[in-house]
């Protein structure tokens, strides 16, 4: 796992002592992850386009998740505008690797936007001429904003149409497709 960005001091020794409580977590996970095989492992690569921050992880085995995994993607995909951190959905997880899996890449998926606090939702519905719902899976953290770099949109959004695990939004004017573990249907 590596996050990478120049935080600030505040910043720094706040995530220092998330890392640290993951840290003491770790031991707890790593019998899991000591008798795994290579192909039981779930791994995500993301780069965040709002905080220039990126991470890597494994974030299950097979069907098992990785709590401290879960910690740390809960916050890389914070509320960029507000900070707030909400608790991501685990099985968004899975459809971005089964997304991957489908597409036969290992390429980071760009993120736009992960969890949206309610009032961040709000001023975006507000200034956005209506692009952004009012109830957002984003709030719930049951939805992500996305590309793959060198993967063409329309592919991504077929990719995830194909596997019927929830909402497919496809925004090619903004370049990017919204994933949800929401009903399934498209826009």
């Amino acid at each position: 796992m590596s996050i990478q960005k120049t935080p600030s001091r505040r910043r720094f020794l706040g995530h220092g002592a998330q890392c640290l409580m993951a840290g003491a977590a770790l031991p707890l996970a790593m019998p899991a992850l000591a008798s795994a095989s290579p192909e039981g492992a779930r791994s995500l690569s993301f780069d965040h386009t709002h905080t220039s921050e990126k991470i890597t992880l494994v974030y299950a085995i097979d069907n098992a998740f990785i709590t401290p995994a879960l910690g740390s993607l809960n916050h890389f995909l914070r509320d960029h505008y507000s900070g707030d951190v909400g608790q991501i959905d685990p099985q968004l997880f899975h459809l971005l690797h089964h997304v991957r899996r489908e597409l036969g890449v290992q390429t980071p998926f760009q993120v736009i936007s992960g969890f949206r606090s309610p009032k961040t939702n709000a001023n975006l519905r507000s200034t956005r001429g209506g692009g952004v719902a009012k109830r957002s899976l984003h709030m719930d953290g049951q939805a992500i904003d996305v590309r793959l770099p060198g993967v063409e949109l329309s592919d991504l959004r077929d990719a995830a149409l194909s596997l019927r695990l929830g909402g497919v939004g496809f925004y090619p004017q903004d370049q990017f497709v919204h994933l949800d573990t929401g009903r399934v249907r498209n826009w």
